[in-house]
């Protein structure tokens, strides 16, 4: 899966950007079948913003956006909210077949 990180208006510490691809990769492992990942930093009038995409199978995407004061604590915050949508995805039910049982 590929994980692009973009910082838009301000400086993004590589530690930060280090934690991201771990919270991403992370999701990646509870969506269902996962294509790439955006995550976007930006500064918006001194408020830190985050935004995180995740493109899924059959052309899902979620996306969790957070303002806070920090990028830190608004990077948890969306990707948070990533997570309780991939939560709410219906898992797949396989049907059981009856055939060949006595």
């Amino acid at each position: 899966m590929r994980v692009t990180i973009t910082a838009r208006h301000c400086d993004v510490a590589p530690e930060l950007r280090a934690r991201a691809r771990v919270l991403v990769e992370r999701l990646a492992r509870v969506a269902r079948r996962p294509v790439d990942a955006q995550v976007l930093f930006s500064a918006d009038h001194g408020r830190a913003v985050v935004e995180v995409r995740l493109h899924a199978a059959r052309g899902r995407v979620h996306v969790g956006r957070a303002d806070a004061p920090d990028h830190q604590s608004g990077l948890d915050r969306a990707v948070a909210r990533v997570r309780r949508q991939l939560d709410k995805v219906p898992t797949r039910r396989r049907r059981v077949s009856l055939r060949g049982t006595p």
